[in-house]
């Protein structure tokens, strides 16, 4: 009996099938939902050369040559692309989700009159331009209304793209505060008061120069110049601001950022803090502009944490001859290469001063713990204890670089230096105690 069901239930829905598609004859059977109209037909992002904006009073427009995007009102300024990229993309991908009047004699309870939004735009090879208005989101939030203007009809758009269209002059505009070619940076130069901090790049290595001279951090100055190359303006002030420069403290400005590439530097000044904001000028250009004060701690940072942390450039791994001094005693050894006698693959091994093999695990073992040794903090002079050390270590490396560290202990307290720099490093006690343990292990 429940197989009889079964099998009328499956010729009801068979049946119900068919009708569907025998009062559908144009949908394909396994085909998708029903394509939604675009209203302004055919057209591709690039293919619209120009783009007008008007926000309530504000009107912004912008005009696209050799594939860049310029401002042109209400002032002349380079322009951000990818927010006018984003409104070409949805402009020519801009679907109608619902018809909800198609004779409407009055659109002000839509938001339509007038308009929220109205977004005005050229196609290459039209005379005339297209207009999109916008109005409020529906009751539920999930569309704006919208209307062609010209058209009775109001019509349903995804509410997404009030983010897209909706937008000021200021918001269109390229808001970096400087123009910084990022790959081609070689120098860095901090004040703050009376202090300035000069870096300089060689190759992939930073250097502080000034007021010391010493191995940069890496990823320290990277992250200061990654700050200010991406900043953005928060807001601009009037246009012939930057003829009262006292009235905003550039005058005298509270701190000084600059990047160089090659010949070309960028150079930001700040000025005073009002309403959370800080008012700053790129030194190349007229207009004043406000900035988080955020920028001002993320770039300029004490001395110390740019300085570079790891007492050892070279790795453990490309360290082919070793020294340790304790007292009176030397540990040498040495990393050559030699064939396995089963594998016959080549391996590293390790001798002491009278030849004698090493065991390379408890070799790599104090290497790893040695280099991997790190500065907590900095002492403008080297500390006393240096001058009778408890570990001299010298490393020489692959590409023939030498370095040497001194060790010195003060009560529970671990100093470092190096020659090639001033004062000392503070290091954590129990580092250097596992690295003495595991060199202990070599003998």
């Amino acid at each position: 009996m429940r197989g009889w069901s079964t099998l009328a239930l499956g010729v009801v829905l068979a049946a119900l099938v068919g009708f569907y598609y025998f009062l559908d004859p144009k949908r394909e059977p396994g085909g998708g939902t029903e394509q939604k109209e675009k209203p302004f037909g055919a057209v591709t992002a690039a293919d619209i050369e120009e783009i007008r904006v008007k926000t309530g009073s504000d009107t912004a427009r912008a005009q696209k040559a050799d594939g860049k995007w310029q401002l042109v009102e209400p002032e002349k300024a380079p322009a951000d692309d990818s927010e006018l990229n984003a409104m070409t993309t949805s402009l020519a991908t801009l679907e109608v989700n619902r018809v909800v009047d198609a004779t409407a004699a009055d659109v002000k309870p839509y938001g339509l009159d007038p308009p929220r939004v109205e977004v005005a735009f050229h196609v290459k090879g039209q005379k005339d331009e297209k207009r999109l208005a916008i109005g409020e989101k529906t009751p539920t939030g999930g569309d704006l209304y919208a209307q062609v203007p010209g058209q009775k009809r109001v019509f349903l758009v995804a509410s997404y793209l009030d983010t897209t269209f909706n937008k000021t002059p200021f918001a269109l505009r390229d808001k970096s505060i400087l123009k910084i070619e990022r790959d081609k940076v070689d120098a860095l130069e901090l004040v703050s008061g009376p202090t300035t901090v000069q870096l300089a790049k060689k190759g992939s290595d930073w250097t502080l120069v000034k007021p010391i001279m010493a191995r940069a951090e890496y990823s320290a100055v990277e992250a200061a110049v990654e700050r200010l190359s991406s900043a953005q303006m928060v807001g601009l002030t009037t246009a012939d601001a930057g003829k009262d420069l006292a009235k905003y403290g550039l005058d005298k400005p509270t701190a000084t950022m600059a990047v160089t590439s090659g010949s070309s530097r960028a150079e930001l000044l700040l000025g005073k803090t009002e309403n959370a904001v800080v008012f700053a000028k790129d030194a190349s250009r007229p207009m004043v502009f406000t900035v988080a004060p955020t920028i001002k701690d993320d770039v300029i940072k004490k001395l110390s944490d740019f300085r570079r942390k790891d007492l050892f450039d070279g790795r453990s791994f490309t360290v082919t001859h070793a020294e340790f001094k304790r007292g009176a005693d030397t540990i040498v050894l040495d990393k050559s290469k030699t064939k396995d006698e089963k594998t016959k693959e080549e391996k590293d091994v390790w001798k002491n001063a009278a030849g004698k093999d090493v065991d390379t695990m408890k070799v790599d073992d104090v290497l790893n713990k040695v280099t991997g040794l790190r500065a907590m903090s900095f002492e403008d002079k080297p500390d006393a204890s240096l001058k009778n050390p408890a570990l001299v270590v010298t490393f020489k490396f692959a590409d023939n670089k030498t370095e040497t560290v001194t060790f010195g202990r003060a009560g529970a307290n671990v100093f470092a230096s190096r020659a090639d720099e001033p004062g000392a490093a503070k290091l954590d006690a129990a580092g250097l105690d596992d690295a003495m343990k595991a060199l202990d292990a070599v003998k």
